[in-house]
């Protein structure tokens, strides 16, 4: 049972990957037999939009496929790959993904207009972008109360919001036994 963990992620890994390259080989493939028997769509946008998609699936590729090692006993896990289900920068990854299938059969079933709805993406960073920025300076503007600035804080400088919290309740409670 020696590298159970290891061969387990090399398993998943090997699984998702599979599972990833035939949904992604399927959608651009129905996309494209659409595209040359029922309808005229245009190739380039599908290019132009797929392109980053194909990037992240073969960066996937590089760093998620486990690598094995001809051994006495057969074949040996030698590298189990990194883990496909992180948090962070991979989900991220996933939704990329995601979303350009889903623009890819949109436009395959509504029209070239469809590929407009892979702007929400970049819509939405920009909407965090903003919220981050603001939340920052909301937060920064309170810093400024201390050095003869109007900070936002309604308790006074000295107390924490808790204690406010507790003096607005009425004071401190003290039970005795």
């Amino acid at each position: 049972m020696a590298q159970k963990a290891a061969k387990t992620q090399a398993t998943r890994n090997s699984a998702t990957l599979n599972r990833t390259h035939l949904i992604s080989l399927g959608v651009y493939i129905f996309f494209l037999l659409v595209r040359t028997s029922l309808f005229k769509r245009k190739l380039l946008p599908f290019i132009v939009i797929t392109l980053p998609a194909m990037g992240i699936e073969i960066w996937f590729e590089r760093i998620g496929r486990p690598s094995y090692t001809e051994g006495s006993s057969g074949k040996e896990l030698r590298k189990a790959g990194e883990d496909l289900e992180a948090k962070g920068l991979t989900e991220w990854m996933w939704d990329i993904i995601y979303w350009t299938w889903g623009c890819t059969v949109f436009a395959t079933l509504l029209g070239d207009w469809a590929w407009w709805f892979y702007l929400v993406v970049p819509a939405y960073a920009v909407y965090l972008a903003f919220t981050t920025y603001s939340g920052m300076r909301e937060g920064f503007s309170g810093l400024n109360a201390g050095a003869g600035g109007q900070g936002t804080s309604t308790a006074t400088p000295s107390q924490s919001k808790r204690q406010a919290k507790i003096e607005k309740r009425g004071g401190q409670r003290v039970q005795y036994r």
